[in-house]
């Protein structure tokens, strides 16, 4: 058992450095220089690092035990402008690029993991796709509300009987003259319970296949969308999952986010985004099980 643990704590680590080098060469940053960031990254590590040891890590295990989601963590977070990392000045965000978000997730994760994980669904999912498909109005609308923790988002791809699949959308939207009507269900949905806007995924033209599936901007609560029961996981417990379930939920047309027909792009292209990123977040979870496991004299 022990073996196995160490095998798979060197491809984890492996992988997150990977990752992180190619974080690193959006602005020619390579691996030999993260001993020596930046002022500007430097201040962001330490400013995570004592918010992370200061507000999160002494509530973590309570915030987990007892399903609770870290309102007050999450509104300060947002103040320090950590919940729009990479959001441009110009629309209000923090105006950071990837690396400063990555050690910021880096930093935030080790603290409380679930605090981590409603900090990325936020910034990435949420945030990442209106950022770049979103037109002005969708932006003032569905983003800028969204920068400093007064609110959250999430985002809607999976579905019960299709898993991630960008390209299998059951959920379909069918144009009625000023609106679109979306019918379907979606799973596993992050930040579900606190959200109050979801970028959605569904199908409005099935002879197109994937060239055919379009994202839309949901308010919530709006009526014909119901959030179902947070699921009981073994761990993260301190965010919200559950199925949302559309039921003729009526949105005006101007909430296409992008081109129709774009969605499947759209969910590709943020989907992998935040796969990378989330490699730092397996690496902060390994390096809190390593220190665990100290206490508990495991051999890893």
């Amino acid at each position: 058992m022990a073996a196995r643990i160490r095998r798979l704590s060197k491809t984890v680590l492996t992988f997150s450095r990977y990752s992180v080098v190619h974080l690193c060469s959006r602005n020619e940053r390579g691996v030999s220089n993260l001993a020596n960031l930046s002022e500007t990254h430097e201040m962001l590590r330490k400013t995570c690092r004592d918010f992370a040891d200061n507000e999160l890590a002494p509530i973590a295990s309570q915030l987990d035990k007892e399903h609770k989601y870290p309102k007050k963590q999450i509104k300060q977070m947002g103040d320090l402008g950590l919940m729009c990392v990479d959001i441009a000045e110009s629309d209000g965000g923090t105006g950071l690029d990837y690396f400063a978000y990555a050690l910021a997730m880096d930093e935030i994760s080790r603290g409380c993991a679930s605090t981590g994980c409603i900090m990325s669904v936020n910034n990435s999912l949420y945030l990442g796709p209106i950022k770049n498909f979103g037109n002005s109005k969708q932006k003032e609308q569905f983003l800028k509300p969204f920068l400093h923790g007064d609110r959250v988002g999430c985002f809607a791809l999976s579905e019960p009987g299709n898993g991630s699949d960008a390209g299998a959308a059951s959920t379909v939207a069918k144009s009625d003259g000023d609106y679109w009507i979306l019918n379907g269900s979606k799973a596993w949905i992050t930040n579900s319970a606190q959200a109050e806007a979801v970028v959605v995924f569904a199908t409005t033209d099935k002879s197109k296949k994937h060239k055919g599936i379009s994202a839309f901007l949901v308010p919530m609560p709006i009526e014909g969308l119901t959030v179902g029961k947070l699921e009981d996981k073994l761990g993260i417990r301190a965010t919200s999952t559950a199925t949302l379930t559309f039921e003729d939920c009526r949105i005006p047309k101007q909430n296409l986010l992008g081109q129709e027909g774009q969605g499947f792009k759209i969910a590709m292209v943020w989907s992998c985004y935040v796969f990378i990123l989330s490699t730092t977040f397996a690496h902060c979870v390994l390096v809190l099980f390593k220190t665990l496991s100290k206490h508990w004299m495991l051999d890893v």
